[in-house]
């Protein structure tokens, strides 16, 4: 179940927290971020460049994909307890630290690069008027960013309470451009149709565009700073959206009424053109940019701190450096990459990065709620719900977006996002709640099993789901590396301890926990893909009839079991009665005895003895076939060997078995064996001709009640002249397990 993280490190305390309610904490951050650089400067740019028509469907596009980004926000806000960190917060405690960390650094990085961007727009602004025209303005953009790296660094209450201040100046400059627009009276025909520029695409504008709207990061980025972020989050982020969406409509009709397709695209400040106060639009350009700066930069750093908070960056990164509430440290690398992007970039090289950025997030953040809607998790309960199919539209918007904007930049975000994924998962991060990750495996395995069960089996699809029988593993190591091999990554195998007791009285005292913690170990240790079993049982044949039974769900279920031929005359007489009980069932069985003096020798040799198709046989060359898949058997060559009892039936057996082993794509040589004397023990043959064998396969039959004292006598001395032996007996019997259809 998805759980929130109970470390104080990730969290405000009680009395550095809920400062802020929904309109000063989210919507007036939001708006004054939105209604920023591109209105001012870039509105009329987008509006020459692609027509009223082309602008219309630009910012309809855009908006549309930070309305179901905002959606998928509200949803994803609503089911948890929301705390520092804004997107990333909710990406990682939703799909996990690794992912996370992937999307919350680019994350990062473009919110820092957004305070130069706003920066640039407003020192673009001002050297528009004397006396600042003649004035560098990187030195102009610098003095500015260290303005507001102090604001910043002294607190966001400081910084928020200049935004109601610079919200009336903004209302102020809208005003007067609409009665501009509205009363004024110009002969020049409406700017319809795209006039793009040498370069230039729909695309292209709309990538310069975008940023307008990724203004709602804002708000959600001082989630741990707000009395009730899962209110104040879907309602400012929603409200947001709407208001700014209709304002920058309406200015991009009046716009278009208002001017040359060359007017809109050479003058940046077309908008003071057409107000009835020009001034108040210089006013608006500046405190709206400089709002967007101040935003970002309130958000960059607080987003720093969760990556760090979670130990993703170096913790330091987090430090406060003396305040009770302000990522100081942060702020300052915030300030630093800013500067840096202010003497580098430029305003529409700058746009296109953080558009890339941005989109990804937003992606991620559409995909987190549309994944966790379809899942089904028990947890997942927002208070504001919707459709996984409007967050899934919301996210191929964003993707989709990405790629007609710049194919090669979006493969570069992929590529440094995964790479980020990559390091995250490999320093194995620790952490303590949980994800929709289980949610989409179980999903997916639902789904799997379901159509497994409907589906008709085929003994084509045969494979070895191994249930062996080790105890503890590191008893057991020759089992642990046979079913290794067995298994090639493509079966599925289980570790099974049975423990002969009472339930209550090992419960009681853990032992089943215990024991099924150390072979979970084992495997991680050993970097295996294998399942742990441990249970109780009153006496171990009857508990091992009942597991095998039990073991598995539906068509997926356990078909072979795999136990170490017992070195004691009783041993294997149990080993064999639980052989009738597990064949009964359908389940085959290799027995292993191991040659601790010879192992595997050079793995160079496995010999397989056939009696006849359709048996044991079947089985033993398809085991045979697949231990040589493994590298450590990859030389070596398998000889089926089979008597027969006169000269007359060798060329015939010979041509079978070749034309069979062609058949069924088996590389293999066969040996017919002429028994001479017709009394000659099969048994003899075998010590004779298997005694260098690397690994012997032999098939087992299915002994009587009254039988099964003297087979095991056998199957020992069989066992001790041809060393490493691996006892076979098919369940399948009736099955062609080599049937090439």
């Amino acid at each position: 179940m998805t759980q929130e993280l109970q470390l104080s490190t990730n969290g405000a305390a009680p009395s550095e927290a809920g400062r802020f309610g929904t309109f000063a904490g989210v919507f007036t951050p939001n708006i004054l971020t939105i209604l920023g650089i591109i209105l001012f400067l870039r509105i009329g740019w987008v509006v020459g460049n692609a027509g009223l028509w082309g602008a219309l469907a630009i910012i309809g596009i855009a908006n549309m994909i930070s309305l179901l980004t905002g959606l998928s926000l509200s949803a994803v806000a609503t089911n948890m307890r929301v705390r520092a960190g804004g997107n990333y917060y909710l990406i990682s405690r939703s799909v996990g630290l690794e992912i996370g960390g992937a999307i919350g650094i680019p994350l990062y990085l473009s919110q820092a690069i957004s305070v130069a961007f706003y920066i640039i727009g407003f020192v673009e602004a001002l050297t528009s008027i004397d006396p600042f025209q003649s004035m560098e303005p990187r030195l102009i953009a610098t003095g500015v960013a260290f303005v507001f790296i102090v604001i910043a660094y002294v607190g966001a209450d400081f910084a928020l309470k200049i935004q109601f201040i610079i919200l009336a100046v903004l209302i102020a400059s809208l005003v007067s451009f609409f009665l501009g627009g509205l009363t004024s009276d110009t002969s020049s025909e409406p700017v319809l149709s795209a006039n793009f520029s040498a370069g230039l695409s729909f695309w292209a504008v709309f990538a310069v565009f975008f940023p307008a709207v990724t203004g709602i990061e804002v708000g959600t980025s001082l989630s741990g700073d707000l009395k009730d972020p899962g209110k104040s989050i879907p309602r400012g982020t929603i409200a947001s959206i709407v208001v700014t969406a209709t304002i920058y409509f309406l200015v991009a009709i009046l716009l278009a009424f208002n001017g040359t397709a060359d007017q809109l695209i050479n003058d940046n400040l077309a908008m003071e053109r057409i107000a009835v106060w020009p001034v108040l639009i210089l006013a608006g350009v500046w405190a709206s940019t400089l709002s967007s700066a101040l935003g970002s930069i309130l958000a960059a750093p607080r987003t720093l701190q969760a990556i760090a908070n979670d130990a993703v960056v170096p913790a330091w990164v987090a430090g406060r450096m003396g305040s009770r509430t302000e990522p100081r440290a942060a702020v300052l690398i915030t300030g630093v990459i800013a500067l840096i992007v202010i003497w580098a970039g430029e305003l529409n090289v700058v746009a296109p990065v953080i558009t890339m950025f941005f989109l990804n997030t937003y992606g991620m953040v559409n995909l987190v709620a549309g994944i966790e809607k379809l899942v089904g998790n028990p947890s997942y309960r927002p208070r504001f719900n919707i459709p996984s199919g409007v967050s899934l539209l919301g996210a191929l918007g964003c993707y989709a977006a990405m790629f007609l904007i710049n194919p090669i930049a979006t493969l570069v975000a992929i590529v440094v996002s995964y790479s980020v994924f990559i390091i995250l998962q490999r320093r194995s991060l620790n952490h303590t709640w949980g994800d929709v990750r289980s949610g989409i495996w179980f999903a997916l395995s639902r789904f799997a099993l379901l159509n497994l069960e409907a589906g008709e089996w085929h003994v084509r699809n045969w494979r070895p789901n191994i249930m062996v029988f080790t105890g503890q593993p590191h008893n057991r190591q020759q089992l642990i590396e046979i079913s290794e091999w067995l298994s090639q990554g493509q079966g599925i195998v289980t570790f099974f301890q049975l423990l002969v007791g009472d339930v209550r009285e090992l419960n009681m005292r853990g032992m089943r926990d215990t024991a099924l913690k150390h072979i979970r170990s084992y495997i991680d240790d050993h970097g295996m893909k294998a399942f742990a079993e441990v249970e109780i049982v009153s006496d171990f044949k009857e508990g091992a009839l009942i597991v095998v039974q039990a073991h598995g769900i539906g068509n997926l279920a356990s078909n072979v079991a795999l136990l170490g031929l017992s070195s004691t005359h009783e041993g294997r007489v149990a080993q064999l009665e639980l052989m009738l009980g597990f064949v009964a069932l359908r389940k085959s069985v290799l027995l292993l005895r191991y040659d601790e003096r010879r192992g595997y020798g050079e793995r160079k040799r496995i010999d397989i003895w056939w009696q006849r198709r359709g048996g044991n046989a079947d089985l033993m060359v398809l085991l045979a076939h697949i231990i040589r898949q493994h590298p450590t058997w990859h030389d070596a060559t398998i000889h089926i060997l089979r008597v027969v009892d006169s000269e007359e039936a060798v060329d015939d057996t010979q041509q079978y078995m070749q034309a069979l082993l062609e058949n069924v794509r088996v590389h293999a040589e066969p040996t017919i064996l002429v028994r001479e004397d017709t009394t000659q023990p099969l048994f003899d043959i075998i010590a004779e001709r298997s005694v260098y064998a690397d690994l012997t396969l032999i098939g087992m039959r299915l002994p009587k009640d009254d039988e099964i004292a003297a087979y095991s006598e056998r199957i020992h001395r069989l066992s001790q002249v041809v060393g490493s032996v691996l006892f076979v007996r098919n369940a399948e019997a009736d099955e062609d397990l080599l049937s090439p259809e």
